[in-house]
């Protein structure tokens, strides 16, 4: 009998219909009814013969790759996993861990004796909390209740006026009406989703890229296509040649300082891409990540400002640069693109905090943030030219290669070939010392031999002593390379 017309559901339970199935499925794989490397049904298939929609189908597989039992192929499928002698689905990167991508967000404990350049987050002795307490106040005293109210969903009207002028900073021109307030940077992508992506569609993103962007596209159910990141930017002619052959709905870049490689477009493939956007009509999904960590006058220009006609997107969150907490950010919106991302901004929250909003107007206004920022760069450029000495002192010595970023929080190393950072990743943790690995910044979390690191968590000494560890670690997993002919990369700061 074919296991999977086995695969039963309720549709008169409370419990949802993909738990059901991702439970059936997962029963009979341990049960060794489902066997390793099987297929699992198209998943078309499988809804009409359970008689449920495609989602739901593609809500259950996600469920199953989430907790070990499947890996998907691209363009082939989803496959059973070989099973250990336990029963259980043998993960293939199973040294690893979990809650990598939780940890990259700072939602991980990271015990006090441990050095981590794992996660993005800044340490919180940054935030300007004393600032952000005064603005309360003011806030508090002069709106009083109404500061808790549900605000429009477009965001706080004087907030949207302020990010106006704010932006001119950046060379943006945009108007009040095309400001969404948004509740940070992993809203903003999921909003967009809602509003243009739909089961199916295709879109091309950066590999390796942001894994809250993965999982925001793969929760649509979308066809991720992955176009490798150069130190200057993503191979156009590849671009282009996928753009051809899949038409997709958008595409995802992050054109400066890009997480996790912190590399940067050139000029020339900035304006490749939006004339690419333009021939083929493709929307272009700008993810500002960094841009004001900018360390050596590099030319930051964001693709919005370099945009004449207006097919780009552009999101904003001040995570990194303000309070993570918060969970505040902007997306600049094409004016034709305006209603379908304000119904899927409405469908997601209603709106956002008010009390933030409102605080951040006036953190804008009083120009409390120029400090801020200036600030903000003072320390991370004394951090970013330490990591740069050590890297060349410590690391590249050894073989590991590395492009050294212009600016931002991270950087973005190589084993040799046959290595693994999976592996590298499991030696550290044992030492007390965190990285993430390049695994979990790819679609289907393909072995990479590459690694990152940030900078936004560590302090100077931390950084000094975390490297030399790493460099032990690394000499004793492949050795000690002659370096002769190795240059190392120095950045002018």
């Amino acid at each position: 009998m074919d296991p999977f017309q086995m695969i039963h559901i309720d549709k008169a339970a409370t419990e949802h219909m993909y738990i059901q199935i991702y439970k059936s499925i997962a029963d009979l794989i341990r049960q060794g009814q489902i066997k390793s490397n099987v297929k699992l049904p198209p998943i078309r298939s499988l809804a009409e013969q359970l008689g449920v929609n495609n989602v739901t189908i593609v809500k259950a597989y996600d469920e199953l790759e989430k907790e070990g039992y499947v890996h998907k192929k691209i363009g082939s499928g989803t496959y059973v996993k070989p099973m250990d002698h336990h029963g259980g689905a043998r993960e293939p990167f199973e040294d690893v861990g979990r809650g990598l991508e939780q940890m990259d967000r700072g939602q991980i404990h990271i015990h006090s004796d441990m050095i981590s350049f794992s996660s993005a987050t800044p340490t919180p002795d940054l935030f300007p909390v004393e600032d952000f307490k005064n603005l309360l106040i003011e806030i508090l005293d002069r709106d009083a209740g109404s500061v808790f109210g549900y605000q429009e969903s477009q965001g706080y009207y004087p907030l949207r006026e302020s990010l106006v002028s704010y932006l001119q900073q950046y060379g943006i021109c945009t108007s009040v009406n095309h400001v969404q307030i948004i509740t940070g940077a992993q809203q903003g992508i999921d909003v967009i989703s809602k509003a243009f992506v739909e089961y199916g569609d295709a879109v091309i993103v950066e590999y390796p890229t942001y894994t809250g962007a993965i999982a925001t596209f793969k929760s649509r159910g979308a066809k991720i296509i992955e176009i490798p990141i150069l130190p200057d930017g993503m191979d156009m002619d590849k671009l282009e040649e996928k753009i051809q052959e899949y038409k997709p709905k958008l595409i995802y870049t992050m054109p400066n300082f890009q997480n996790p490689t912190g590399y940067s477009y050139n000029s020339q493939k900035k304006k490749q891409l939006l004339e690419l956007a333009y021939k083929y009509n493709v929307l272009i999904v700008e993810d500002d990540y960094l841009s004001d960590l900018n360390f050596n006058g590099y030319d930051a220009a964001t693709l919005k400002s370099m945009d004449m006609q207006d097919v780009t997107i552009y999101i904003k969150s001040f995570s990194k640069v303000f309070m993570p907490g918060l969970r505040l950010g902007f997306l600049v919106i094409p004016s034709k693109l305006h209603p379908q991302i304000l119904a899927a901004k409405h469908a997601s929250d209603i709106s956002t905090s008010g009390l933030n909003q409102r605080a951040f107007d006036l953190y804008l206004r009083k120009g409390i943030w120029k400090h801020h920022i200036q600030f903000m760069q003072r320390i991370y450029e004394e951090r970013f030219e330490i990591m740069v000495r050590c890297l060349n002192e410590y690391i590249i010595p050894l073989g590991v290669c590395c492009s050294m970023p212009q600016g931002g929080l991270n950087f973005w190393l190589c084993l040799p070939e046959g290595f693994s950072s999976n592996e590298l990743y499991r030696k550290c943790e044992e030492n007390n010392l965190l990285i993430l690995p390049g695994s979990i910044f790819s679609s289907n979390q393909k072995e990479s031999p590459c690694f990152r690191l940030s900078i936004a968590a560590v302090y100077p000494d931390q950084i000094k002593l975390g490297i030399k560890k790493l460099s032990e670690i690394l000499e004793r997993m492949i050795g000690k390379k002659e370096s002769s002919n190795i240059h190392p990369y120095f950045p002018i700061l």
